[in-house]
């Protein structure tokens, strides 16, 4: 061990608690307060892993490491970014106020070097071994080729590790063969509400075993190890590896004289261990028993470099104490706890900060500024500053031609789009890699695979073909493959999306990654899916079969709200295209959507924030319907990626226009034949995405209010024509509330049609006429909001 290495980490660990402590106690006692809430911070979580951060940070991590902070250590991560250079004093200060720094890591939000958004806690964990598997598939294909092997680590709450989205992305790295990841528990054993169970260590143990992980055990420290080869130090031991961990922290709050009287009273033997224990004060008996491995740094700096040896995934589970060197050390109410005006100063005389000088970066070290800034500076992973990369766009043609057959749905033009792509020797074809949960051939994707393969570090031959059975599919194994098969869990899904869609920053080499599942089961992946978008992570989701259209599946299968999570989901551009050749058009847009990093104003002609880019959900359908015969030219290209175009214009004097979204189109076309001979100049509105209309509208309406008055979003424009005493039906397969804005506009009255209530099965024309979303339905509809005769041609049931 080198001695002066440890010197400075010992005297960098204080100056990261003090910092970390500070910013929460500035935050929430001596920052102005308008509304009176209290801040927080955290100070007994960030304190648990103030060693283990310093460990990593100033002397384990590489340039190419990338780290997953434990949410609620947050103010250590910015305090070790402030030492870096990284973060600034006004920042720091701004903790969990606007602007500041972050109240958990941020990647969009914060200015330092954040590799892995976290927050909702277990997906940053998931999202490095991901990355990990992204790693390899670059390296696999000689891309990144200037980059080593990183190590993708996690820092984990040992409470964190009950998230179940934990178990199926270690379930997932093993089928990958994963490599070069670490996950380090931060085993404090206090969760937000208790103490945890005993012996989970053993559990995380046996599990991270059987998945092929190395597991590292980091129970005592020096000082520990020291007593227990004294005369009587075995006894110390045992009781130390016997006590409930409700007893142990709570020793730890009491302080040296009580853990002199417990150990006493239930070890001591007039001999060698109440020698041992009577050898020490209270306070360095109090030192001995918080001497854990994880506050340890020549445990950790061993354990870490003998990790580094090798490239097989490692648990290390980390003893800590969570408030460690602080007064509310192991209390079970810590986790809120904030330390009192009081207790601060006693920690500040303890540190030697002078008051007024709190922030300073050096003050109350022992060693000099100079060395110490020599050491921040030459610190393995700060050797190349900030390490966001920037990739070069991938070209993407002017137009994808459309599949040209008379009847398909909009899942078959998805498949033939991808298979015509695979067939090229392009540099985009090169670069978009697929993946889905089991459900790659129900989606249609079984052409692209069948073209590019799937990917696997080794080759693995399709035993179906080499035994020469039959197989309309061809699925190999290789280094050369472009598809990831998971298993059937869609919070790894939409996290795998969130690791390839970062590959540009995090890798400096572009992807385009591709997903497919089932509409319905967006929800259930849908905390991961917030979590990628957050995160800026860019990428295609399409999702199908969707709505009550997918009849015979019965209502688990049938998606009613996803429309409006489409709408309201940040960072993702949502379609639902009715035919194949606005697939088409809005696929091509959506590769070079995902690509963009330019300003976040709105467009002053679309009100729409496409400079800046994003991801995009696709949510398509299995019903097969008659495909118009038209050229798509510029103009409407462009109303098609903007949201929605008239296919037919409504008359001067009209009377009804009917808006529909998606797999409905048919029943609208009809209902516009059956109204248009009782009720005048009939409009018919396709809405290729709802989503991208009302944002639109929203910034529109936004640069009114700030003066710009001649500011008109694409669906003021297209309903700008329409009479006043117009009334409006929407119809989409999905909630009602998606299209039922519309009629705000311009003041229109509106008739919104849908789906409210989980579906049932039965044939199409079965659930639409259920649900009032048939041609005979809208017709209705339009017959109730515009009064006039009564529409011949509706059936009285």
């Amino acid at each position: 061990m080198d001695k002066r290495r440890l010197e400075f980490l010992t005297e960098l660990e204080k100056k990261v608690l003090w910092l970390a402590t500070w910013t929460i106690h500035n935050a929430n006692h001596l920052r102005s307060s308008d509304d009176g809430l209290k801040v927080g911070g955290h100070q007994a979580s960030s304190a648990s892993l103030a060693t283990i951060m310093t460990a990593l940070y100033f002397a384990i991590l590489r340039p190419e490491d990338r780290v997953a902070v434990k949410p609620h250590a947050s103010p250590v991560f910015h305090a070790i970014q402030y030492l870096f250079g990284n973060q600034t004093r006004e920042k720091l200060e701004a903790f969990r106020a606007y602007k500041g720094a972050q109240s958990y890591p941020s990647r969009t939000k914060d200015i330092d070097d954040v590799d892995f958004s976290t927050g909702s806690v277990g997906l940053g964990v998931a999202q490095t071994l991901f990355s990990s598997l992204v790693q390899d598939y670059l390296h696999a294909k000689g891309m990144a080729a200037d980059l080593p092997d990183g190590k993708m680590v996690a820092l984990i709450g040992d409470a964190e590790m009950d998230e179940g989205n934990i178990f199926e992305a270690l379930l997932e790295g093993w089928k990958h063969g994963l490599r070069n990841t670490w996950w380090i528990v931060d085993y404090n054993r206090q969760s937000l509400d208790a103490v945890v169970r005993e012996g989970l260590w053993e559990r995380f143990e046996s599990l991270f075993g059987n998945f092929g992980w190395d597991v590292v055990i980091l129970k005592y420290g020096r000082l520990l190890d020291a007593a227990f080869a004294e005369p009587g130090g075995e006894a110390l031991r045992h009781w130390v590896d016997t006590c409930p961990n409700q007893l142990y922290s709570a020793l730890t709050f009491q302080g040296g004289a009580s853990w002199r009287k417990r150990l006493l009273d239930d070890i001591g033997d007039q001999g060698p261990v109440s020698k041992l224990i009577e050898s020490r004060s209270d306070e360095e008996l109090a030192q001995l028993m918080a001497n854990l491995g994880g506050h340890d740094l020549p445990a950790l700096l061993d354990a870490f470099e003998e990790a580094r040896t090798h490239d097989r995934p490692v648990c290390f589970i980390a003893y800590t104490i969570k408030g460690f060197g602080l007064p509310l050390a192991g209390h079970k109410d810590n986790h809120a706890g904030l330390m009192t005006a009081t207790q601060v100063e006693g920690l500040r005389a303890s540190l030697g900060v002078t008051p007024g000088r709190e922030w300073e970066p050096f003050e109350g070290l022992s060693l000099p500024k100079r060395d110490l800034v020599e050491f921040i500076e030459t610190a393995p992973f700060n050797s190349r500053g900030t390490r966001r990369f920037q990739a070069a766009k991938v070209a993407v043609p002017e137009k994808l031609p459309a599949p040209s057959q008379p009847s398909m749905s909009t899942q078959q033009g998805f498949g033939l789009l991808m298979h015509e792509i695979a067939k090229s020797d392009t540099d985009l074809a090169s670069r978009i890699v697929t993946t889905s949960p089991d459900v790659t051939v129900s989606t249609n994707l079984g052409a692209w695979v069948n073209r590019r393969g799937l990917f696997a570090r080794e080759e693995m031959v399709d035993l179906f073909r080499k035994e020469r059975i039959p197989s309309t599919f061809n699925w190999e194994f290789s280094p050369k493959g472009q598809h990831m098969e998971l298993g059937i869990a869609e919070m790894n899904l939409f996290i795998m999306l969130s690791a390839l869609g970062l590959s540009h920053s995090i890798f400096g080499e572009r992807l385009l990654p591709v997903g497919t599942l089932y509409d319905p089961f967006i929800e259930r992946g849908l905390d991961a899916l917030n979590y990628a978008c957050y995160q800026d992570a860019r990428f295609i989701v399409a999702a199908t079969p969707s709505g009550v259209t997918l009849a015979p599946e019965g209502g688990a299968h049938q998606s009613i709200a996803t429309p409006l999570i489409g709408m309201a989901q940040d960072g993702l551009a949502s379609f639902e295209p009715a035919f194949v050749d606005e697939l088409a058009t809005i696929l091509r847009f959506s590769f070079d959507y995902m690509q963009r990093s330019g300003d976040s104003e709105p467009d002053a002609v679309t009100w729409l924030r496409d400079a800046v880019g994003g991801s995009v959900y696709l949510r398509l359908s299995t019903r097969s319907i008659e495909q118009p015969k038209r050229e798509i030219d510029g103009e409407l290209a462009e109303a098609i990626v903007n949201g929605g175009y008239w296919m037919r214009r409504p008359g001067p004097n009209a009377q009804a226009v009917i808006i529909y979204s998606g797999a409905v189109a048919p029943e609208a076309i009809e209902a516009v034949g059956l109204i248009a001979e009782d009720r005048r100049d009939v409009g018919l509105l396709a809405v290729t995405s709802a989503d991208r209309l009302n944002a639109g509208w929203t910034a529109a309406q936004r640069a009114r209010e700030r003066g710009l008055i001649h500011a008109q979003s694409h669906v003021e424009r297209l309903l700008a024509p329409v009479p006043g005493h117009c009334g409006l039906v929407t119809v989409i397969d999905g909630h009602p509330a998606t299209l039922a804005w519309l009629g705000s506009v311009h003041g229109h009255r509106t008739r919104s049609l849908g789906v409210e209530h989980f579906g049932q099965t039965g044939t199409i024309a079965d659930l639409y006429r259920h649900y009032g979303i048939d041609a005979q339905g809208i017709a209705t509809a339009a017959q109730a909001i515009v009064p006039g005769k009564p529409i011949r041609h509706i059936h009285v049931v």
